[in-house]
């Protein structure tokens, strides 16, 4: 490999090769991998459901691909976001216990997935559904909480663990303002998010609307 190109690679990934074991050691490397996972899912849904399923629009939400055969991109994506969230013990113990909690409620709304995506087993209506469970309305809600509880963390993570600094806001560097100011926008955006989803729910938004327009996605 062409050698500044390999050290560029090393220093984005934090590879020193020094010490052997685990080499995502580095907290900023583990927000970096988490954001790559969490922004690359729903586009390779998107790609799955044209290219795929013959659609021209994402399903209702992206926990619905849990029914279908993107099953396992879904399943596996969330998962490792939810290790990373685990393993990720912070600057302070605050840091610990919110993206642990993140990263269980992540696990849990994998092992407790949404509403069917089909009326019935083998509907033709949406033969892209593989999958069909009896309606259970608990595990719908649950669901529905844990996915809740999940992005209000990363909300939460965003606008106040990432954004803190030991440094006076004249000190700070370029790149440093940067990430702040992109990890607020993050977080505000995903509050919106979460506001829409809700006023959805709340039938505020009317069905015709939240649901053609696939909001929850």
């Amino acid at each position: 490999m062409n050698q500044p190109l390999e050290s560029k690679i090393n220093a984005a990934l934090n590879l020193d090769f020094i010490d052997e074991g685990i080499w995502i050691k580095n907290g900023y490397s583990l927000r970096k991998l988490i954001g790559i996972l969490g922004m690359s899912l729903p586009i390779i849904l998107i790609i799955i459901s044209i290219t795929s399923f013959g659609l021209t629009s994402p399903l209702e939400s992206i926990s619905h691909y849990y029914f279908t055969r993107a099953s396992p991109i879904f399943a596996i994506v969330v998962s490792q976001i939810a290790i990373f969230l685990i393993v990720y013990s912070g600057k302070d113990p605050i840091d610990f216990y919110i993206s642990s909690l993140a990263g269980i409620c992540a696990i849990l709304l994998i092992l407790f997935p949404t509403g069917n995506l089909a009326e019935q087993c083998c509907d033709p209506a949406t033969s892209y559904a593989v999958t069909f469970f009896e309606g259970a309305k608990f595990r719908e809600v649950f669901h529905l909480i844990c996915a809740a509880i999940f992005i209000s963390l990363l909300a939460y993570m965003a606008l106040f663990l990432f954004t803190r600094s030991n440094l006076p806001a004249g000190s700070k560097g370029t790149a440093k303002v940067m990430r702040i100011r992109i990890y607020r926008t993050c977080g505000i955006l995903i509050i919106i998010s979460l506001v829409i989803m809700l006023l959805g729910f709340l039938k505020v938004i009317p069905d015709a609307i939240y649901t053609k327009k696939k909001l929850t996605f």
